[in-house]
């Protein structure tokens, strides 16, 4: 049996249930599993480096990080960043390569089937 933990955080929650609804209206399956990623319940959230997305990313696709990007190493193609938070050199970075920095929610809103979009833990 799945223990359901209440989030305090507004946003978190409003977040989650915006992707199950997502999941199921467009039988997305990709939102389903970030919704599971984030409801979890410990606070183990991604963290993930610009050098991470760099290594494995490729020119122009879409990162979804489930946490927080955060700005150590270097970024030297355009992506299009969708995460949680961001710390203000990752945000930096990204644009100055180009890219474009996103929420979650603005990611389900421009792209409601999940298509081709890469998860980066």
């Amino acid at each position: 049996m799945r223990r359901t933990v209440k989030k305090t955080n507004p946003r978190l929650t409003h977040l989650i249930m915006m992707l199950k609804d997502a999941s199921q209206t467009h039988e997305a399956n990709i939102w389903r599993e970030i919704a599971k990623r984030l409801d979890s319940p410990r606070k183990n959230y991604a963290e993930v480096n610009i050098s991470k997305i760099n290594r494995y990313a490729q020119e122009g696709e879409t990162i979804l990080v489930p946490g927080k990007v955060l700005g150590s190493g270097v970024l030297d193609l355009p992506v299009n960043v969708a995460a949680l938070n961001f710390s203000e050199a990752a945000a930096s970075k990204i644009v100055g390569a180009n890219g474009t920095c996103m929420t979650i929610e603005e990611l389900v809103r421009s792209n409601p089937k999940g298509s081709r979009v890469r998860i980066i833990r």
